[in-house]
């Protein structure tokens, strides 16, 4: 999550499209983190299903974005309740 806070100081240019705006390919995410395709796909399944992230199709490729406005209610949650 932290290095997708920031995409262009995290991972190189995409190859595909010339922006970050719909975030990071998950083959980008993969070789940053060194696991295995299928590791990464599940961790950014359950952040998908719990709406951290918000991924869109470019082709054959999804790429990955934070989900500031779901981040930031999550952290106000933690703060009021904790």
């Amino acid at each position: 999550m932290k290095w997708l806070k920031n995409p262009e100081l995290n991972f190189p240019p995409h190859q595909d499209i010339d922006h970050f705006n719909d975030g990071v390919c998950v083959g980008y995410i993969q070789d940053k983190t060194g696991l295995s395709q299928s590791t990464v796909s599940t961790y950014l399944n359950s952040m998908q299903n719990a709406k951290l992230v918000i991924p869109t199709r470019h082709g054959k490729w999804t790429y990955y974005k934070r989900n500031e406005e779901v981040i930031k209610a999550y952290m106000e949650a933690i703060k009021n309740e904790l």
